[in-house]
């Protein structure tokens, strides 16, 4: 059976796409997020910068369906 990693990019060019995102995301939330490794962030802090992430591209993707 071949392994998956869960965190690869389908499209492996959209990485710094995402990266900006994730920051830009991060800045707007008053999260701290770094360059690099960022291992002091709380559960709460890293799960909110994931979930409004998420909420925006689910709203983006339904605003395309429209």
């Amino acid at each position: 059976m071949a392994s998956s990693k869960s965190n690869s990019s389908v499209v492996p060019e959209a990485k710094d796409a995402m990266n900006r995102f994730k920051t830009e995301v991060a800045s707007e939330l008053g999260v701290n997020l770094k360059a690099g490794y960022n291992g002091d962030l709380t559960s709460k802090e890293a799960g909110s910068i994931g979930g409004e992430m998420v909420r925006r591209m689910i709203k983006k993707q339904e605003e395309s369906m429209k």
